[in-house]
């Protein structure tokens, strides 16, 4: 007889494993499969190890600039295998973390490929064979992985995706980078801070394409004084793979074609969701290009079935992932008779992005052109790092802060920053969206000093003709 749970999770990556455990939470007999790795990409091969790999980039960048904070620090190397090797042991902590939670919570956990086969059955194939589980609820959480072009197909030796940029046998010695988005300009920073020279090629006319155009501009002019070489409007035409590297055609923005050579290349093109032969179409699940519909609870066509993360409509990011798996969670739990939950809509306008290069980048809401062209009419303080004496007290003084408020209203449209620190800064700007602050209430809290949160008060202040320090 096949295994009956509440609810079944199909996926076990920042969206998955914290439905589950929040399922567990609120008293449902919960199962979770994982094909791979307990943790899902985003803990074992993205935004964890990556961080960590870009940490130790961080760490050498200061070292090897050890002088202008008056100390001395000689012969100065990075070592690649050593550097991996710590990326993979973080990754490796998280994962075990994770076993951990999965445990304490009393969660079932199968390993293998699961598909859905009719309403609230899941088969799973693994190591212990084919086995059928039942649930009254199932949640996909599937995730994404990264898109190929049709013309480079990743070889993991000479073209990567970020799962091999991850774990180099060899230190790039002139990398391509295909791609400016977060992955693309993340893994860019890392290499050129180890040492590699670095080209990044974009289609569209600024890099960051989906951040406010002030800091696409200030990160060019930043990765550019880094020796970065930075190509937008343009797009790389043809690879030509052999021993010794690759031979690129990109068009530049001119219309002109120039071949050029590199030891690597990083595609960094985007996502596809892995949500093929998970057997949707079996239960009529509605998806367009891979990607599921669902409503504001996580909803998809079709009763008792639920989908959160990368296989839903973007922005692609783990904690929105991780919201929407408490999201579903506490729908689900409402739909068998819990009357103490009371599940919200997810409110993508609140969700913030963030970039760990170098230097960072955090954004929430709109940019400053797109509140303009919904139809506000905006008020936009600018505050400089420079104006700032904790960032130049750190010898961080390359940055900003933006605010966009509507005028009428003093509603917080938006936040755009960048510079250090600034993704431990934007959940600031996050809460006080979700609260549904208003100018008022930014300028009457009390920032604490010497903190490079004061710059935050200080957008704000000069969003309205009162900004202090500049």
């Amino acid at each position: 007889m096949a295994d009956q749970y509440d609810v079944i999770v199909l996926g076990s990556g920042p969206g998955g494993y914290v439905a589950a455990i929040r399922c567990a939470q609120l008293g449902l007999k919960t199962a979770i499969v994982e094909r791979e790795n307990l943790g899902g990409i985003c803990l074992n091969w993205g935004c964890i190890p990556t961080k960590a790999l870009l940490r130790s980039a961080e760490v050498l960048h200061n070292m090897k600039h050890a002088a202008a904070y008056g100390l001395a620090a000689d012969n100065i190397r990075a070592d690649l295998d050593a550097v991996v090797k710590r990326s993979r042991g973080v990754a490796k902590q998280l994962n075990q973390g994770v076993t951990h939670l999965m445990k304490k919570n009393k969660i079932t956990v199968y390993m293998g490929e699961g598909k859905l086969t009719a309403p609230g059955k899941l088969e799973v194939k693994g190591e212990k064979g084919s086995e059928t589980l039942t649930a009254r609820h199932i949640i996909v959480a599937t995730g994404a992985r990264a898109r190929d072009l049709p013309f480079a197909k990743t070889d993991g030796k000479r073209i990567w995706t970020y799962r091999h940029a991850m774990t180099p046998t060899e230190m790039p010695g002139k990398l391509l980078v295909i791609g400016s988005g977060a992955i693309g300009i993340e893994f860019a920073s890392f290499y050129n801070d180890m040492g590699s020279e670095v080209t990044v090629v974009e289609m569209l006319d600024r890099i960051v394409p989906v951040e406010d155009a002030d800091v696409s501009t200030f990160l060019e002019k930043a990765l550019k004084k880094q020796g970065m070489t930075i190509l937008t409007g343009a797009g790389v035409e043809a690879l030509a793979v052999s021993d010794k590297g690759v031979k690129a055609k990109i068009k530049t923005s001119d219309g002109k074609v120039s071949e050029s050579e590199f030891s690597h290349v990083i595609v960094a093109v985007g996502i596809a969701p892995n949500t093929e032969n998970i057997g949707l179409e079996t239960l009529g699940v509605k998806a367009e290009r891979g990607i599921i519909a669902v409503d504001g609870l996580c909803r998809t066509t079709v009763p008792g079935v639920w989908a959160i993360g990368d296989v839903t409509p973007g922005p692609w990011l783990a904690h929105k992932a991780s919201h929407e798996g408490v999201i579903a969670a506490e729908a689900i739990a409402q739909a068998l008779g819990n009357k103490e939950v009371h599940p919200h809509a997810m409110d993508k306008a609140n969700v913030p992005g963030c970039t760990y290069c170098h230097p960072q980048i955090a954004s929430v809401g709109l940019t400053e052109a797109r509140a303009r062209e919904a139809g506000y009419e905006v008020k936009v303080g600018n505050f400089p790092f420079i104006g700032n004496g904790k960032a130049i007290a750190l010898g961080e003084a390359e940055g900003f802060v933006k605010t966009v408020f509507d005028a009428k209203t003093g509603e917080l449209l938006g936040a755009h920053m960048i510079g250090a620190e600034v993704t431990e800064l934007i959940q600031g700007y996050t809460v006080g969206k979700q609260a549904e602050l208003v100018e008022q209430d930014f300028i009457q809290t009390v920032f604490p000093h010497p903190t490079l949160s004061e710059m935050m008060h200080e957008s704000v202040l000069g969003a309205y003709g009162r900004a202090l320090h500049i």
